[in-house]
């Protein structure tokens, strides 16, 4: 008879555990969730940082062949880079501005030049405590020299308030600029760093007559899309 309750009772006594064990299941599966979510994160920051880092590559490919700027190589693969967030964007189409989420207590500073994981974005024109302000390389006012990785060619892109487009002031008929020409920062003016992609050549219009032909540009960052992105900073203003 014994016998016979004991073996009842083992069932019973698994039926009665089933709420705790299944609380301490869903237990370890939400702390599993929250770790993957943390991870996660923590991956995708560390891929925008390599991906910010290897944009120069191309750069030192092409200055190793014309013996230009190899003597700088190791300076340009060891700028001081931080990640940030979109969290505001321009209310019109006109204007192209950011707003991110680091400020002057992370050592952001005016000036600041601002890239996604394929090129730059742009510059921090306004800094506050915990938020600044980044005008886009796209917007109406902004111009930014570059040349051309191809040939070495300096010119100057400006915005025209497109998303999508970009324009290389005064270039001549006989200028040596290709469509699919890359094009990245030269660096002149010390505002930019030299080396980052800016764009690619993709239409060359011709008008007779004209000193000048239209050049358009298709910027290499996601300009309208990016949300994480990366503060580069200058070897003279490190963060303490």
């Amino acid at each position: 008879m014994n016998s016979f309750v004991d073996n009842v009772g083992i069932p019973l006594h698994y039926v009665s555990n089933i709420p705790s064990d299944l609380l301490g299941w869903l237990s370890n599966i939400t702390v599993k969730r929250s770790d993957l979510e943390s991870e996660n994160t923590q991956l995708i920051q560390e891929n925008l940082i390599y991906k910010g880092k290897l944009q120069r590559m191309g750069e030192l490919q092409a200055e190793n062949i014309r013996l230009r700027l190899l003597l700088n190589a190791t300076e340009l693969l060891m700028d001081e880079i931080l990640v940030t967030e979109v969290i505001g964007v321009s209310i019109t189409s006109k204007i192209h501005t950011l707003i991110i989420n680091r400020g002057s207590e992370d050592g952001v500073y005016i000036g600041q030049p601002v890239l996604d994981s394929e090129g730059l974005m742009g510059q921090v024109t306004r800094v506050n405590k915990n938020f600044s302000t980044v005008l886009l390389i796209t917007d109406s006012t902004h111009a930014i020299p570059v040349q051309v990785l191809r040939t070495g060619m300096r010119s100057t892109a400006e915005g025209i308030s497109d998303f999508k487009t970009m324009t290389l002031r005064f270039i001549s008929p006989t200028s040596d600029v290709k469509v699919g020409d890359q094009l990245v920062s030269s660096g002149l003016g010390g505002r930019f760093p030299a080396g980052y992609p800016v764009g690619i050549v993709t239409a060359i219009n011709h008008k007779s007559g004209a000193n000048f032909v239209s050049v358009e540009v298709t910027p290499s960052a996601h300009i309208n899309k990016s949300k994480h992105l990366l503060l580069v900073f200058d070897a003279t203003k490190k963060r303490s």
